[in-house]
């Protein structure tokens, strides 16, 4: 073999996009197709349902629901007048634990389960590298995120058409726009609700590199979301709720309003996008020079 080509065989395999596309490609599959996701995304699934079928039941007599009919989830006590707002109810009462929930598992297990499964080491043989190979699992962790968002909103679209009257939709302000700008504000509501996620997603991408047990790190994810929810709701910690990344997280409903209010939705996107900076950068410098044993 001439020096040429020994030289040529030495050197490193330089990772080609359409290669890094099929890391992605597969890390969704891998995602999206596991039964534990699946029976998380079921579960999202059948909170509306639950929701819809109560809000049913209880206005059976003509009696209202929500706030003024013994509490529940915003947007509640309009369900019945339009079922679009199941929409709304729904996204409301996942939000705050059963989306960030499920997001957490997912977002935990992406590093260590592979860790713990024995199979990172098979991963990084490839050429695609540490870095590429960490940001195709955090891109998964955000199609999740999207996808059990839109999985909510779809739920509780078909369940809220199935029980109850749909029309036009009076907005917080007052005012009535159609049927189809409704449609339009609650898709726009999901997507605003997905990029809700985003910071706590990284969060839990780097609690997944810092273990080689995925049940560790699913548990310490949610540990942290149930603690910062706890702190968020505390009146005498009032200074730092500003900077949790829970205490915009229901400013979608800003987006009910006509004109739109963006102030507190610009402040969550701009929470969310520092919280995954932050995490996402030390996520990958621990990935980086992590010490892969198993």
């Amino acid at each position: 073999m001439s020096q040429a080509e020994l030289t040529t065989a030495a050197a490193p395999r330089t990772p080609r996009p359409l290669w890094t596309l099929g890391i992605l490609r597969s890390e969704l599959t891998t995602t999206l197709r596991r039964w534990r996701t699946l029976a998380l995304l079921g579960v999202l699934a059948a909170v509306p349902v639950l929701i819809g079928i109560a809000v049913r039941i209880e206005t059976g007599d003509g009696s209202s629901a929500g706030p003024d009919g013994g509490g529940g989830p915003a947007f509640l006590a309009q369900v019945t007048n339009n079922g679009l707002f199941l929409v709304f109810a729904a996204l409301s009462a996942t939000l705050p634990v059963f989306l960030p929930m499920a997001v957490g598992v997912v977002a935990g297990d992406s590093v260590a389960g592979e860790a713990s499964g024995g199979t990172l080491r098979y991963l990084l043989v490839a050429p695609a590298g540490r870095t590429r190979l960490l940001l195709a699992k955090y891109a998964s962790v955000l199609v999740f995120c999207l996808v059990a968002t839109l999985v909510v909103a779809a739920s509780a679209l078909a369940v809220g058409a199935l029980l109850f009257p749909v029309g036009e939709v009076t907005t917080i302000s007052g005012t009535r726009i159609g049927f189809g700008e409704g449609l339009v504000r609650a898709g726009l509501i999901a997507v605003a609700v997905a990029v809700s996620l985003t910071g706590f997603a990284a969060l839990g991408l780097f609690v997944s590199t810092l273990t080689n047990s995925g049940i560790a790190a699913m548990a310490a994810t949610v540990g942290v979301l149930i603690t910062v929810q706890i702190l968020d709701a505390m009146p005498q910690l009032d200074g730092i709720h500003p900077y949790l990344f829970p205490h915009y997280w229901m400013s979608f409903t800003d987006l009910l309003r006509d004109p739109v209010y963006w102030d507190e939705t610009a402040r969550n996107l701009g929470l969310q996008a520092a919280y995954a900076a932050v995490f996402g950068s030390a996520a990958w410098a621990r990935f980086t020079t992590k010490d892969i044993t198993v």
